[in-house]
């Protein structure tokens, strides 16, 4: 089942966003510049809206591939980098205490094919 990421979760420690991530990091003016939205509306016929257990979100998902493409590294280093990396955080989405995903999902998430 699919549900569209809402902004941010509140997090009592997002404000290391602020500290740690500069204006000008790439991942986060990728993130001002780019609305990726556009990927619900790809993917809308490959969920069932309504029947399963939730999904993580596909544009968390099309964000983990980007960065894999970006930074050129394996599914599992691209989590891995993501559990303690603050600007792959930001850029995907996440709190700074959130859990990241397992790299089996990446390879679920590819045969969607995009």
């Amino acid at each position: 089942m699919i549900r569209q990421q809402q902004l941010m979760v509140l997090s009592p420690y997002a404000r290391l966003y602020d500290i740690v991530v500069p204006k000008d990091n790439m991942l986060r003016q990728i993130n001002d510049l780019v609305d990726f939205t556009f990927i619900y509306d790809e993917l809308k016929d490959k969920y069932c809206l309504d029947n399963g257990r939730n999904a993580i979100d596909p544009i968390r998902m099309f964000k983990y591939l980007l960065l894999k493409a970006i930074f050129e590294l394996s599914d599992v280093d691209i989590v891995e980098r993501s559990r303690y990396d603050l600007s792959f955080k930001y850029f995907l989405d996440m709190a700074p205490e959130d859990p990241v995903i397992d790299p089996s999902s990446l390879t679920k998430f590819r045969k969607l094919r995009l």
